[in-house]
């Protein structure tokens, strides 16, 4: 069964994307989704019937040189599991979904594939990140990582006709091989100390890393702390963490299911993944730890100020993805390793709701991003709305304080918070609260100023080209009635709206119950077992998260009000009022518009000097040293020995012969001369 949940998708993909032409590009379409759907149903029936005991299970012998030794197997646990429904859940509907969004594309005409090619993509992707969940080593891991890579680059760049699509995918492709790099010297710096890539093999070998010492950069480091800190770089990239998050927005130009599959649910997970599943080592490694509770903690709050300002309806919900993934890692930074789990399974949900939501607006409003055009669209698009509703109830928290009553965000996000107050530094805990207050401000914004107020295309300037108006309409195609999306793109939002409501409560005590019952639950997955001596840290302070003050507990709840009813004056209230403090406060409002400047930091940092570079070695290095001088002397050289040879073939025997009796006469004298015999 684990091998079909593994393959199915990879069949799919190949037999989609090379052979659409023999079965037709709708059997394609209908072949691939079926066998995620299948791959996603025994990924449940896995799910519900493990007990929890580590297996591995061998696919075929790989890397055999010397003493590395990888196998291609899947290592079924807890964690794996978890991984297993939340990958093919969500691809299964998106690929659903993408049955209607794709259905008439106006980047392609109707004669191209283009849908078998994207059904093949979405199938090839997920079968790369399978590979990354399911592996029982780092080198396969490492293989499913940039497989993911790959299938992200085709896909952001799937419009590869715009210029933004083609720049969007290079920068992804480019950023990721930054933190790739560090993963990779991770990997070899484990091998190099443990002679080998197995996962078993390293955790055995924790307690020598702890104890080991290295010098790296100048800097003394334990072996743990220097691998801890080289795996979470490889983290930050893949997970879009601070520093390393230029990627994510600008890859929103993708087709919306995209956006779902990759940028809610499954890739931007995987360094979360990573840390939770290398965490016998995270705990030997205290600094590698605390840098990981920063960097959360201080991308939770830097995407949440930027959300705030997002005009894109799918920015929005890209910065908020960022944001989310800072309190996966601050749960998992703390050790509370299940807990970054827990966030990242509900946030599955409801966030993958929230992008096809997206897309369902997008495709109502003829292909407008730009929610300063939307208003007034909840009674045109009703099931669209209340989906969107949910999601966001899930996302902002909402649920009945001091209980664990509540959708799936309400649950998990306290979990986190209530974690950071525990085990995290104050201001960590005190950005994750000012982060939930942005987050439900920005949340609710989207909401009000999409569904609620008069609609406003028809104040949309005409030379005006946000969002995919680029698309190849007129002018007039804002005018467009919008119209609710077809049910093939509907179920899926219905049965996402459930886990968005229910994932919280009926998860909750595996995730966040009792220490020794998470403990249980988990069995061996994670390193909670080998702190269970003595009640070691790990329980005392998932222990501690259960028992702190009543003010923690109420925090994030009080912070998701005062967002709500924030968003509800500026919005709702008095809309005039957004445009007077962004004109009373422009300074602010331009930084948080440009993203902290980021990019044009990077821009000045690296790009420029590269460019420089470049153009210098090619019109000096090029231009001047190997066309003007070294091909010049070999324009000139080259022929007159070419001449002088051409003269000593002259066709004549006599000549030859000459020559022969004048070489044997110079041999006879040197050898007479020298002495030789």
């Amino acid at each position: 069964m684990e091998t079909i949940i593994l393959f199915a998708p990879l069949l799919g993909a190949l037999i989609t994307g090379f052979g659409w032409k023999l079965i037709g590009e709708k059997t394609g379409q209908i072949l691939a989704t079926a066998l995620v759907m299948l791959a996603a149903v025994l990924s449940w029936v896995v799910f519900l019937s493990f007990d929890g005991e580590t297996q591995q299970i061998t696919v075929l012998r790989w890397i055999d040189s010397g003493s590395l030794g990888a196998e291609w197997g899947i290592r079924l646990d807890r964690m794996t599991a978890i991984m297993l429904i939340v990958v093919n859940s969500v691809s299964a509907l998106v690929h659903l979904y993408s049955f209607g969004y794709m259905a008439h594309d106006e980047n392609w005409t109707d004669d191209e594939p283009y849908r078998a090619r994207f059904f093949a993509y979405l199938s090839f992707f997920t079968f790369a990140m399978l590979m990354l969940v399911t592996s029982d080593n780092l080198i396969q891991m490492f293989f499913g990582w940039e497989g993911v890579g790959v299938a992200s680059y085709l896909l952001i760049g799937f419009y590869w006709k715009k210029q933004s699509a083609s720049a969007a995918a290079i920068k992804a492709f480019v950023v990721n091989r930054v933190g790739d790099f560090g993963f990779l010297l991770g990997i070899a710096l484990i091998y190099f100390l443990t002679d080998s890539v197995r996962f078993d093999d390293i955790f055995a070998a924790v307690p020598k890393l702890a104890e080991t010492g290295f010098t790296f950069l100048g800097i003394e480091w334990t072996a743990a702390n220097l691998i801890g800190v080289l795996l979470f770089i490889g983290a930050m990239g893949k997970s879009a963490q601070l520093f390393l998050h230029t990627w994510l927005p600008d890859a929103m130009e993708g087709p919306t299911p995209v956006s779902a599959l990759i940028h809610a649910a499954t890739m931007v997970t995987a360094g979360v993944f990573l840390v939770c599943r290398m965490s016998p080592l995270y705990e030997v490694a205290p600094e590698a730890k605390m840098m990981i509770v920063y960097i959360g903690g201080f991308t939770a709050f830097f995407a949440a100020t930027v959300g705030l300002v997002q005009n894109d309806i799918k920015r929005v919900i890209a910065y908020s993805t960022c944001s989310q993934l800072g309190y996966m890692f601050v749960a998992a930074g703390v050790g509370l390793y299940p807990v970054a789990m827990f966030h990242l399974f509900t946030h599955a949900f409801f966030k993958a709701m929230l992008f096809l939501g997206a897309g369902s607006v997008i495709h109502a409003t003829h292909h407008e991003q730009d929610m300063r055009w939307y208003g007034g669209l909840r009674k045109k698009i009703p099931v669209t709305f209340w989906a969107m509703m949910i999601g966001t109830l899930a996302i902002t928290g909402v649920g009945i304080p001091l209980t664990y009553i509540g959708f799936a965000g309400f649950i998990s996000k306290d979990a986190v918070i209530e974690g950071a107050y525990v085990g995290a530094p104050a201001i960590v805990f005190w950005l994750l609260v000012v982060g939930a207050l942005m987050t439900s401000f920005y949340s609710w914004r989207l909401i009000f100023l999409t569904f609620f107020g008069e609609n406003r295309a028809h104040l949309k300037p005409a030379d005006d080209h946000h969002g995919h108006h680029a698309h190849g309409h007129d002018d007039h195609a804002h005018h467009h009635e919008p119209h609710e999306s077809p049910m093939v793109m509907l179920i899926p939002l219905i049965v996402l709206a459930f886990g968005a409501v229910f994932a919280g409560m009926l998860w909750k005590e595996a995730f966040f119950g009792h220490a020794e019952h998470v403990l249980e639950w988990f069995h061996g997955a994670i390193a909670m077992t080998t702190m269970v001596e003595d009640h070691g840290a790990m329980v005392a302070l998932m222990d501690a998260a259960h028992h702190v003050p009543t003010w923690v507990k109420l925090a994030p709840f009080v912070a998701m009000l005062t967002g709500l009813a924030l968003a509800w004056v500026m919005y709702i209230r008095k809309p005039e009022l957004p445009a007077k403090i962004a004109a009373e406060q422009n300074t602010l409002y331009q930084f948080l518009l440009n993203k902290w400047y980021f990019d044009e930091l990077y821009n000045f940092l690296f790009v420029r000097p590269a460019m420089a570079l470049g153009r210098f070695l090619w019109k000096r290095g090029d231009g001047n040293v190997i066309d003007g001088t070294i091909n010049g002397i070999a324009m000139g050289i080259i022929p007159f020995f070419t001449r002088l040879a051409g003269r000593l073939q002259s066709g004549y025997v006599f000549h030859y012969a000459f020559a022969m009796v004048l070489g044997i006469v110079v041999l006879v004298t040197w050898m007479s001369l020298s002495g030789s015999h």
